[in-house]
């Protein structure tokens, strides 16, 4: 027999039992770090989505705000698809500044709305009113 027909030796022939843990580490390890990722992510969809939502209720109860001849100064509250709302209608602070007469008066409107998980969105505006004929 030649040299080059020889059997090659028994313990080289496949891996150590060592070099099989480690691998099986490195594709744990792997694992973990790509199921955090997705955690991650399905965390942010789902606080993403409940914002949508939370937005899509305060437009729709902007919306319903009467018409501006009917606004007047006061609190109004209520319930709409579990969010709770709070309309608040104020003067306008406009400073010590004299201005001439106008037919309009701003009034400030605050709604606060809470969702059902307890998020809370604040929103801001100035409506203008007609002045109240005297």
């Amino acid at each position: 027999m030649s040299r080059a027909m020889a059997p090659e030796r028994r313990g080289s022939a496949g891996f150590t039992l060592i070099e099989v843990l480690v691998a099986l580490a490195v594709v744990a390890a792997s694992l973990a770090a790509i199921g955090t990722l997705i955690a991650t992510s399905v965390r942010g969809a789902r606080a993403v989505e409940q914002r949508v939502v939370l937005v899509e209720r305060t437009r729709a109860i902007m919306a319903e705000l009467p018409r501006r001849d009917e606004l007047s100064i006061g609190e109004a509250a209520g319930e709409i698809a579990s969010h709770r709302w709070r309309i608040a209608v104020l003067p306008y602070p406009t400073g010590l500044v004299d201005r001439p007469a106008s037919k309009w008066v701003p009034r400030a409107v605050v709604a606060t709305i809470r969702s059902p998980s307890g998020t809370v969105l604040q929103v801001h505006t100035v409506r203008l009113v007609r002045r109240p004929s005297e």
